[in-house]
């Protein structure tokens, strides 16, 4: 056998390779949040105060190593309630006197478990966090902290 034919070889069998590893990591089934077992349990003003006081804290409590958030469950009062450009629904748990909240953004499987939901209702959602609350000094305002993948746990 030639050395070209080698080469050939070696480099199909690399590419077969990759492709099959991509394949594999496009197509492994999204995480079960609602599923999974919750590692903390809080009140909306705490996780928000959390990430005001020390954001690098709160990431190292909230993320593992590569950045996949914890699930979490949270506890707060309902604020307001509106929809995003995708349909979903996002609830906003703040207290009147917190600096920002915690806005849950839920899924297609999971929005009509919010249709008996008011303002003023004190609910416990569970989901994962995206974004931690911030204060953002260009637009002098504070950023809410963000969950996504959320369902109603208690009303």
């Amino acid at each position: 056998m030639t050395t070209k034919k080698k080469i050939l070889i070696i480099l199909t069998t690399g590419v077969l390779i990759a492709v099959s590893v991509a394949l594999y990591m496009f197509n492994q089934p999204a995480r079960d949040v609602q599923a999974t077992t919750t590692d903390y349990s809080f009140n909306a003003s705490t996780i928000v105060n959390e990430y005001l006081t020390d954001a690098n804290a709160a990431n190292a409590k909230y993320l593992d190593e590569e950045g996949v958030s914890k699930v979490l469950e949270i506890t707060g009062i309902v604020a307001t309630i509106s929809e995003d450009f995708n349909n979903q629904k996002v609830i906003l748990l703040k207290n009147d006197t917190d600096k920002a909240g915690v806005s849950a953004t839920f899924t297609e499987e999971t929005n009509a478990h919010t249709n008996n939901v008011k303002i003023g209702d004190e609910i416990t959602i569970k989901g994962v966090i995206r974004s931690g609350a911030a204060y953002d000094s260009d637009l002098e305002m504070y950023e809410n902290v963000i969950i996504d993948k959320c369902d109603i746990v208690s009303k």
